[in-house]
């Protein structure tokens, strides 16, 4: 057993659907304008750029439910609802055409963004870690495994604030498909189990406040709903 010279920090992990075993994570990948729409609402083509990525820490992911708080230094907090994917086999240079075959299962999460820290670290030539990296900022729905649910490339994808319409969209929208998106991360990035990955987000982002009820899914895999707190 190894020793630490301080008490280890809890692993970190997404529970699964009707199951009290848990799904341990290792690093947290997004996609970044994998919608059309989206890449078009946010100022680019989407027709000309290859698919990038940031990251989340891996305990930044939280239950879809309750109350999640409105996180500190921002006025201007944005929603985007996701497809997110669960690795259970890792690999290199992964073909698209077995892709899948290092799938353990499949969810819902909801990518919160403090987009005004985004745009002046971005203005300025600045990472912006803070905007997509802070506490809470990945509330997810339990796994479902791929034995239960299979490989979804199609179904409607949702979010409403305070039951009004914000997103829709198909998960056929999505200009790289899971397949193409595993395999062209693993070329920059060795893959292992207990990864995950979101999977970018339809057009219809925008700001949510305190007191806010974000609800929405995906057909077929499930539907989320929490309360923004009030600010800090």
């Amino acid at each position: 057993m190894t020793e630490f010279v301080i008490p280890a920090p809890e692993a970190a992990s997404l529970a699964i659907d009707g199951q009290t075993a848990r799904f341990p994570l290792r690093r947290v990948y997004c996609v970044g304008r994998n919608y059309s729409e989206h890449a078009r609402e946010m100022g680019h083509d989407p027709d000309r750029e290859p698919p990038f990525f940031f990251g989340k820490p891996a305990d930044a992911v939280v239950p879809a439910q309750g109350e999640i708080p409105y996180p500190p230094l921002t006025a201007d907090l944005h929603h985007e609802v996701e497809l997110v994917v669960a690795i259970s086999k890792g690999g290199k240079n992964i073909p698209a055409e077995t892709a899948l075959e290092h799938i353990w299962g499949y969810t819902v999460g909801v990518d919160l963004t403090r987009r005004d820290l985004q745009a002046t670290a971005k203005k300025m030539g600045r990472p912006w870690d803070f905007a997509k990296g802070f506490d809470a900022s990945a509330p997810t729905l339990p796994l479902i495994p791929v034995s239960k649910v299979g490989h979804p490339a199609t179904g409607k994808i949702w979010l409403d604030i305070n039951g009004v319409s914000r997103q829709v969209g198909d998960l056929s929208d999505q200009i790289w498909q899971v397949a193409d998106v595993i395999s062209y991360l693993s070329q920059a990035v060795e893959l292992k189990p207990g990864d995950v990955i979101y999977t970018g987000t339809p057009s219809g982002v925008g700001a949510i406040q305190p007191g806010d009820t974000v609800s929405g899914g995906i057909e077929g895999i499930g539907k989320f709903s929490f309360t923004l707190s009030a600010k800090p």
